[in-house]
């Protein structure tokens, strides 16, 4: 028993030690999701870590069916949601995960959203950042937005994976 807490000690201070910047308390964005009527669909909270950032996405009300799910280049989310820009891709490469030069920064796994519309998932992206300054930060001078399309992601099709429509917008906000 005695060894167990030892172990569970270091692993906290090894937590504290891994926090970005050196600090105490992680680095966190949200993001309120809303379709293009301006009805609140869901939310999306960020968290640095180490590898990169976790998206816990909570939808309710959403359109079920297969969606593409990006991060998007502009904090900007007017209908269509054509204001939030191309996909968020700082290392200027093709789009999709199956992309032999690699996907975009913006480039996630598809929603599989249930009959019911709400779904609450988490997604690792560890291509980027809530650290600002940095070149694949999505806090950057223009802001980002994370966007859910009408149709499934082919993980190919450049720029955007032949994902249709834009149906539901939320602009990443520290």
């Amino acid at each position: 028993m005695r060894i167990g807490r030892s172990i569970g000690l270091g692993l906290a201070a090894v937590a504290v030690c891994l926090t970005p910047l050196g600090v105490g308390a992680q680095q966190t964005a949200k993001a309120v999701l809303k379709d293009a009527s301006g009805k609140d669909v869901g939310q999306a909270q960020f968290l640095q870590t180490p590898h990169g950032v976790l998206i816990r996405l909570s939808l309710k009300g959403a359109p079920p069916g297969e969606h593409a799910f990006h991060v998007h280049a502009v904090g900007k989310c007017e209908p269509p949601f054509t204001s939030a820009g191309p996909h968020f891709n700082p290392a200027g490469h093709k789009h999709g995960m199956e992309a032999k030069e690699g996907a975009h920064a913006g480039d996630m796994p598809n929603l599989h959203i249930p009959a019911s519309g709400e779904l609450t998932i988490e997604v690792a992206n560890p291509m980027i950042s809530l650290v600002k300054g940095q070149a694949n930060s999505v806090l950057d001078g223009d802001g980002s937005a994370l966007v859910i399309h009408a149709g499934a992601d082919d993980y190919k099709s450049d720029p955007a994976g032949n994902a249709g429509d834009r149906i539901i917008c939320g602009v990443v906000v520290p």
